[in-house]
């Protein structure tokens, strides 16, 4: 556990990170995630403001995933500005109303807060989609997503649910941290490898990211 001390809008934040799924030898990538995040305003103010919404509709399990944090890492992996963030993945798990209405109903909160590209997904109904049986948490619904390098969320916790002006960081990294900090791109054995390469093209990773190179 990491101790660290900023503040954004003169509120305490992050002052403590929690490690979830740490796997041995990792928590010196942790810290580095975490003072990466700290040093980017912009994701602070999204996680923030996640967090504000998703405490208000009574909602636990919730991230946000995929290139708001892996193309954070890439971004300093390969010493360049951090990307404009253009697809804020939202994702969270709920089954007393798995519906798209309420999925659109957050992200309209969303973008009354911060006027910002949110997408928001239920995971308790998006197995129906990808022929996936139920998925039970986030995180098992990321374990299904076909880079393991996008298989990664962050949330804010609040530690004091009085005041909400402290919170843990809490970090799920389904394929753990060292994939996303060795420059691989690797598929997840779940999804079939076409739509692996498919994604690989369509994102042009490799010519945006030079360093990167596809692992099995």
């Amino acid at each position: 556990m990491t101790r660290l001390n900023q503040t954004l809008l003169n509120q305490p934040l992050l002052n403590q990170v929690a490690i979830d799924q740490l796997q041995q030898g990792q928590a010196k990538l942790l810290s580095l995630l975490a003072q990466w995040l700290q040093q980017d305003e912009s994701r602070l103010a999204v996680l923030l403001t996640c967090q504000k919404v998703m405490q208000q509709q009574g909602i636990t399990d919730w991230l946000i995933s995929a290139g708001f944090i892996r193309n954070m890492i890439w971004d300093n992996l390969h010493s360049m500005a951090s990307q404009p963030l253009n697809d804020i993945d939202v994702i969270y798990w709920c089954d007393n109303n798995p519906s798209s209405e309420k999925d659109q109903a957050i992200q309209a909160m969303l973008v009354k807060q911060i006027d910002l590209p949110w997408s928001v997904k239920n995971q308790a109904r998006m197995h129906v989609r990808n022929g996936d049986k139920p998925y039970q948490s986030c995180a098992d619904a990321m374990s299904y997503w076909p880079e393991k390098q996008t298989a990664i969320g962050v949330q804010l916790v609040s530690i004091d649910k009085l005041t909400s002006s402290e919170f843990q960081l809490q970090v799920i990294s389904v394929f753990g941290l060292n994939c996303m900090f060795d420059l691989s791109l690797s598929q997840n054995p779940k999804r079939d490898k076409a739509i692996f390469n498919h994604r690989v093209y369509q994102k042009a990773w490799l010519t945006h990211y030079p360093k990167l190179s596809v692992t099995e």
